[in-house]
């Protein structure tokens, strides 16, 4: 009799379960559910106070609507035995935290609270907490906290330390009140479980916690406020756990809303994109993953832990159990395609695509395809929403170089694409040339599905071949699969993520390899785009900053 888990994943704007085969990885049934009150970044849903710039919320009851409409679904749907469904695993959006009480409730959910947009769910998202980012990089700095070259120098506005910090600062009641600041990842397995545990994946990339060191010390937390100084023990208190583990057994009342039977395996959460990895089968180093989007996370394993620039962090188990992960980024990618296409393609091009029916990006894409390697002498840099890595810079913007009279649109096209295998190239430099090998590339999400250009030039750019994930729904079929590790080997799942990988995880058979003649031509592109990232990057030049500058004084007028 065939075996199963659920991997739920919650993404920005919804949340969707996958209903996953155990012996060899097929996804049987998915079902999507859209979250009722999607992103709150303008008003409080119950009693419209309007929300200042940079915020970005959440409502705690959309996640459990999720567990609700789309786990019966697939059960519905697939007319699968809930006995025969051992495991379910979550992945989530991070850091997306928020302020519960004892009874592990959000503090939103409390009439005394609710018109307090503090006691809601803080997204990923939420930046409204970068002037306490920067104090916390500059305090580390001063102090020389080990912590900091860890996540390459720099902490960021999206994780729990700053967004922690902005509650004392903005809403100390909400400080006060809150037992403990958890991931949503952590509550949505505990409203399952009946027990909050944390995950070490979250723990370690979102809330600077170290395997062997844990938080940092209370003499650091008490140099950025006095009041922070027992934050570790008392607000972030509770057991880290490794990916894998089981977090407990879901509970009987949450049974009878899922659809599922009451006592199978719940597996502590994830953070999306690192769920992906052993998804699309990498468990051992030398293997770089792109979760490609709007933008790209790039997600690495190591046998120990070094310093590289610019990287988002490096946790020991913090993706596969027994490595050190790794994570880099770039900040926009699919981004910097759409923005082109919805703001400066020329009306005959969307005339041009309407007539053959296809869409805009097509048409360029399939025109770009037509032009050799460096033949529009049109080079960008990527920069269009700042730089993740390996500069780590908000401020930067884009660039474009080498524009004629006689440059055309697929031209430009084709160089915005090029520019973001730059950027990723400029990562895997950094990790090679400090020890941290990588010798082929993994490429998941939703660009790799539908823009074969964009990955043969990764694959020209970068020199390396390119293996394309099977599944459209990879973080969720990697949850998946850490809920039947949770569940082990004796109930019919795995002993560990190695062996559920070697059994569910899937690539495509056509892989992309570097053209020789492509790879000359953009070594000699890349060299430019050396010179320009580190002219306009590394301060030689700041025009950038300058423009920003002018920009923000005049609109203030």
């Amino acid at each position: 009799m065939s075996k199963y888990a659920i991997g739920v994943d919650y993404g920005t704007e919804s949340g969707r379960a996958v209903l996953v085969r155990l012996a060899d990885g097929a996804e049987i049934a998915e079902h999507v559910t859209p979250y009722r009150h999607g992103v709150i970044d303008e008003k409080l849903p119950e009693t419209g106070l309007k929300l200042e710039h940079d915020w970005a919320l959440q409502h705690p009851a959309d996640y459990i609507e999720v567990l609700e409409q789309s786990v019966p679904a697939v059960m519905k749907e697939s007319g699968i035995d809930p006995n025969e469904v051992i495991g379910l695993g979550i992945d989530f959006t991070a850091c997306t935290m928020l302020p519960i009480d004892k009874s592990g409730q959000p503090l939103c959910f409390n009439p005394s609270f609710i018109e307090n947009p503090h006691s809601w769910v803080k997204l990923w998202k939420h930046h409204a907490a970068q002037d306490e980012a920067n104090l916390v990089n500059d305090i580390a700095a001063q102090r020389g906290e080990a912590f900091l070259p860890r996540y390459g120098g720099k902490i960021s506005s999206e994780w729990m330390l700053a967004k922690a910090w902005q509650i004392l600062n903005e809403a100390p009641d909400i400080y006060e009140s809150a037992d403990k600041f958890v991931e949503a990842a952590d509550w949505v397995v505990g409203q399952m479980t009946g027990n909050i545990v944390r995950n070490s994946c979250t723990a370690g990339y979102k809330s600077v916690w170290h395997k062997k060191d844990g938080y940092p010390s209370r003499d650091f937390f008490k140099a950025l406020d006095p009041k922070l100084e027992e934050l570790a023990e008392t607000k972030l208190r509770g057991a880290v756990m490794q990916l894998g583990t089981k977090a407990g057994e879901l509970t009987a009342d949450m049974a009878s809303r899922m659809g599922l039977a009451a006592g199978i395996a719940i597996a502590v959460g994830n953070i999306d994109a690192h769920a992906a990895v052993p998804a699309v089968g990498v468990v051992t180093p030398g293997k770089l993953v792109m979760a490609m989007g709007t933008s790209i996370c790039h997600l690495l394993l190591g046998a120990e832990e070094k310093q590289v620039e610019g990287m988002c962090g490096v946790v020991e188990d913090g993706i596969i159990p027994g490595y050190f992960g790794y994570e880099a980024g770039q900040s926009a990618v699919g981004d910097i395609f759409a923005w082109y296409v919805d703001e400066a393609v020329p009306a005959y091009v969307v005339k041009a695509a309407e007539q053959e029916g296809i869409h805009v990006h097509e048409w360029l894409e399939k025109q770009a395809s037509e032009l050799n390697a460096g033949e529009s002498g049109v080079l960008a840099l990527d920069w269009w929403n700042g730089n993740r890595s390996v500069l780590v810079d908000t401020n930067l913007t884009g660039l474009i170089i080498g524009v004629t009279l006689l440059t055309k649109p697929q031209e430009i096209y084709r160089a915005l694409l090029e520019a973001t295998a730059f950027g990723t190239r400029k990562i895997v430099e950094a990790f090679h040339s400090n020890g941290v090998e990588v010798n082929e590339l993994y490429a998941c999400g939703g660009l790799p599905q539908k823009n074969r250009l964009l990955m043969q030039i990764y694959a020209d750019v970068t020199n390396r071949e390119i293996k394309v994930a099977a599944s459209k729904q990879t973080p969720a079929l990697g949850a998946a699969m850490f809920g039947a590790v949770a569940a082990g080997a004796s109930k019919g799942g795995y002993d560990n993520i190695v062996d559920a990988a070697a059994s569910m995880a899937r690539v495509r058979e056509e892989s992309f390899k570097p053209i020789p003649e492509n790879v000359v031509v953009y070594d000699k592109l890349y060299a430019e785009y050396n010179l320009l990232h580190d002219y306009f990057g590394r301060g030689a030049n700041d025009v950038m900053k300058r423009l920003k500058a002018i920009k923000e004084e005049a609109s203030s007028h």
